[in-house]
C-alpha cells in the first residue's frame, strides 16, 4: 500500500510536486527558526509558538500553485484587469516572499501588513463583488469570504506583534483589528459546524468527513463549540490566549488524524484536480490554524 502511494506521488503533475516540495521546505525553515523559542516555551505555549510555521507553510504551497499551476488560478483574476497572467504570477511571488518572511521571522511587520492588505483585496474583488453579491444565499461563498478575511486578519496580528520601536498604539491597533475580524470568522465557522455537522472540521466547506472517521457528528459539534467559544473570548478579550491555544491544538490534531489521511487518499487518485483540491483543503485548514495560533501568540498570558 505504501509503495502504491509513493509511486502515485512520483507520477503526479509538477503542480502537486511543487506544492508539496515548497510546503516541506518552508516547514523545515520555519521549525529551524523557532527551535530555540520552542525549546524554552512552557506547557501550552509550545503550541502557540507554532503560529508562524502554520501560517507560512500554506503560503508557500499556494505560491507554488500560482507559479506552477497558473491555469488553476488565472481565471480568478478579474477580467477588467489587464495582464491577468502577470497578476497570477505576481501574487505567487508575493505569497512565496511572505512565506519565507514568516518562516524566518524576518521583516514580519512589513510582510504581515502587506499580506493582510492583499487578502482583503481578494475578499472585496473576488469573493464579495463576484460571489456574495451574486449568490447571497450560497454558504460556501460566505465561508470563503470569511476564510480569506481570517488569513488577512492573522497577517495584521503577526505584524502588530512583531513591531518594535513604533508607537504602542499603532501596534495595538493592528492586533485589535485583526483579532476582532478573526473572532467574527471563528463564530461564523462555529455556527456552520452545528448547521452542517458532517463537514471536515475547521473551515466548513463542501467536502464531508470520510465514513471511516468515528463519531463524525460529535467531532464537528466539538469543533463548532470550540470555534464559537474562542471567537467570543477573542472578541471580549477574556481568556483569549488559553482559548485560542486550545482550539489551535485541537485543529492541529484534526489535521494530523483526518486531513493528512484524506489528502494522501486524494493524492493517490492520479486525478490532478482532486489532488490539488486535497492539498488546498489541507493548506486552508493549516492556514486557519495558524491564524488562530497567531491570536494566541499575540495575547498576553493574563488575558
Amino acid at each position: 500500500m505504501h509503495l502504491m502511494i509513493l509511486a502515485s506521488f512520483f507520477q503526479s503533475d509538477r503542480v502537486v510536486l511543487a506544492m508539496c516540495g515548497f510546503g516541506l521546505a518552508i516547514l523545515a525553515i520555519g521549525v529551524l527558526a523557532i527551535r530555540n523559542e520552542l525549546a524554552q516555551a512552557q506547557g501550552l505555549d509550545k503550541i502557540a509558538v507554532l503560529c508562524t510555521v502554520c501560517y507560512a507553510v500554506p503560503l508557500g504551497m499556494f505560491g507554488a500553485l500560482h507559479l506552477f499551476g497558473v491555469r488553476f488560478v488565472a481565471d480568478l483574476v478579474p477580467k477588467y484587469m489587464p495582464g491577468r497572467l502577470f497578476w497570477a504570477y505576481f501574487v505567487g511571488c508575493a505569497l512565496l516572499a511572505t512565506s519565507l518572511s514568516m518562516a524566518t521571522r524576518i521583516a514580519v511587520r512589513w510582510s504581515g501588513v502587506l499580506i493582510g492588505i492583499l487578502m482583503f483585496m481578494f475578499v472585496v474583488m473576488l469573493y464579495i463583488l463576484r460571489g456574495v453579491m451574486i449568490q447571497p444565499h450560497n454558504r460556501i461563498v460566505w465561508t470563503i469570504a470569511f476564510r480569506e478575511t481570517s488569513f488577512g486578519a492573522a497577517g495584521w496580528i503577526l505584524a502588530g506583534n512583531a513591531i518594535r520601536g513604533w508607537r504602542a498604539e499603532g501596534k495595538g491597533t493592528l492586533v485589535i483589528v485583526g483579532r476582532t475580524l478573526l473572532s467574527f470568522t471563528a463564530i461564523m465557522f462555529g455556527i456552520e459546524h452545528f448547521l452542517h455537522p458532517l463537514g471536515l472540521p475547521g473551515v466548513p466547506l463542501e467536502r464531508e468527513m470520510p465514513m471511516w472517521v468515528p463519531a463524525r457528528v460529535l467531532i464537528d459539534y466539538l469543533t463548532g463549540a470550540g470555534l464559537a467559544a474562542t471567537g467570543a473570548c477573542l472578541l471580549l478579550n477574556y481568556k483569549a490566549r488559553l482559548a485560542a491555544t486550545l482550539l489551535g491544538g485541537w485543529l492541529l490534531l484534526m489535521i494530523l488524524v483526518i486531513y493528512v489521511p484524506v489528502t494522501v487518499g486524494l493524492l493517490s487518485s492520479l486525478n490532478l484536480p482532486m489532488q490539488v483540491e486535497g492539498l488546498n483543503y489541507f493548506a486552508d485548514t493549516l492556514f486557519f490554524t495558524g491564524a488562530i495560533l497567531a491570536a494566541a501568540y499575540a495575547s498576553p498570558h493574563n488575558a
